[in-house]
C-alpha cells in the first residue's frame, strides 16, 4: 500500500474549535465506556487527528501538525487535572446518569459517519456488521480480569486503551475498568493524588503513557492507510464499532460491591483484611468503619486479596428504575444525542494528486 498523504479540503479548523475537542476528548476517556474518538469525529476533527498523529509519529513534522496537536493535548490535560474527580464520583456514584448522558452523545456520532459511507456497497455492508459485532463481543465476552500492577503491565494496558483515542466505540477507561486499573490510573490524574505521593502517580502515569503514546502511534497510522485506500468502508467499520458500544453502557446499573467502589475503599477494607486498627485505618484512607462493620466485612471478603477486590468492585447489578428515572435518562440521552449532533460537522479529506 502507498502511504498517500492527505490533507484537508478548506483551511484548518480553528484553535479554539480544536482546544474544545480535546477537552470533550479528556472528558469522554475519563468516563468507562465512552469514546473519546467519538468526541473528536462529532467535532468534525477525525481525519485531522489521525493525519496529524501519523504525520507526527512518522518524524514529518510541521507547523500545522504541532499545532493541532498541541491544541488537542491540552484540552485533553485541562480536562483530565479538572475533571477527574468529578468524573470518578459520578460514575460510582450516580453511574446512570453518566451513562444515560454519554449514550447519547456516543450515538450522536452516528449520523456523521453514516453520511460518509454512503452509497452503501456489499463491502461497507460487511465492514459495518464485522464492526458491530467485534463491538458486541467486547461489551457482552469481556470479563474482568486482574493484572500485576508493575511497568510492562501498565504499559501494554495502555497501549490497549489507547485505541480509545482513535477509534470511535472504543473506551479507554471502560479497558481500564475490564482490567481493574479505573480507579487506579483516573486517581493518580488527580491533583490531591499527585501532590500527596507526586513519585507514587508518576510510577503509574508514565508507563501508562508510554503504552498511550506506542498504541496511537500504530493504530493511527494503520488507520490513515485505510482512510486513503479504503474511505467508506473504514468508516462503515468504525460506525459498527459505534453503534455496538453503546450496548454496553445500560446505565441502570449498580455495584454489587458498593463498599468496595473507590480506591480509598478497597484499600480500607484491605486494612480491615490485614486487622489494621480502625483507628489507623481512618488516618490512612479516610473511610471509618465501626467494630460491627469491620467483622461484617472480615467475614464477606475473607482470603481475599488487592486483585481480588478490585474484580469484586467491578460486579454489576442490574436494578428495575423508577418512572422518574426512566425519564430523566431517556431525557438525557436525548440531549447528549442533539449536543453531539449540533457539533457533528465532519470536513471531507481526501488524498494529495
Amino acid at each position: 500500500m502507498s502511504d498517500t498523504p492527505m490533507t484537508p479540503v478548506g483551511p484548518e479548523p480553528a484553535p479554539l474549535r480544536v482546544f474544545f475537542g480535546g477537552i470533550l476528548m479528556g472528558m469522554a476517556n475519563l468516563v468507562p465506556g465512552v469514546s473519546g474518538g467519538t468526541m473528536i469525529l462529532a467535532l468534525g476533527l477525525y481525519d485531522r487527528f489521525i493525519d496529524a498523529v501519523a504525520e507526527a509519529t512518522g518524524l514529518r513534522w510541521s507547523g500545522a501538525t504541532i499545532r493541532f496537536l498541541a491544541m488537542v493535548v491540552a484540552g485533553a490535560a485541562l480536562a483530565f487535572l479538572v475533571l477527574s474527580g468529578p468524573a470518578v464520583w459520578l460514575v460510582t456514584e450516580q453511574r446512570w446518569i453518566a451513562y444515560s448522558l454519554f449514550v447519547g452523545l456516543t450515538l450522536g456520532g452516528a449520523p456523521a459517519l453514516w453520511r460518509s459511507v454512503r452509497p452503501l456497497g456489499i463491502q461497507e455492508i460487511a465492514a459495518g456488521l464485522i464492526g458491530l459485532a467485534l463491538m458486541v463481543g467486547f461489551a457482552f465476552g469481556m470479563s474482568a480480569t486482574a493484572v500485576p500492577v508493575n511497568f510492562l503491565a501498565l504499559t501494554l494496558v495502555g497501549a490497549i486503551a489507547a485505541s480509545s483515542m482513535i477509534l470511535p466505540g472504543i473506551s479507554g477507561s471502560y479497558i481500564l475498568l475490564i482490567f481493574g486499573l479505573y480507579d487506579l490510573v483516573v486517581g493518580s490524574i488527580r491533583p490531591s493524588a499527585l501532590m500527596a505521593d507526586f513519585a507514587g502517580s508518576l510510577g503509574i502515569l508514565i508507563p501508562i503513557g508510554i503504552g498511550i503514546a506506542i498504541g496511537i502511534g500504530g493504530l493511527s497510522n494503520v488507520l490513515k492507510v485505510l482512510l486513503v485506500r479504503f474511505e467508506r468502508p473504514t468508516h462503515a467499520a468504525l460506525l459498527g464499532l459505534l453503534l455496538g458500544s453503546a450496548l454496553g453502557l445500560w446505565p441502570f446499573q449498580e455495584s454489587g460491591c458498593p463498599e468496595l467502589s473507590s480506591r480509598a475503599r478497597r484499600q480500607a477494607v484491605q486494612l480491615v483484611l490485614e486487622e489494621t486498627p480502625l483507628v489507623d485505618i481512618a488516618e490512612e484512607t479516610g473511610v471509618s468503619f465501626t467494630e460491627v462493620e469491620a467483622a461484617e466485612l472480615s467475614e464477606r471478603y475473607a482470603g481475599m486479596g488487592r486483585g481480588d477486590l478490585r474484580l469484586a468492585a467491578m460486579k454489576l447489578e442490574r436494578y428495575a428504575p423508577s418512572g422518574f428515572r426512566v425519564a430523566l435518562s431517556l431525557a438525557l440521552l436525548a440531549a447528549g444525542f442533539f449536543a453531539t449532533g449540533v457539533l457533528g460537522t465532519r470536513r471531507t479529506r481526501k488524498p494529495v494528486d
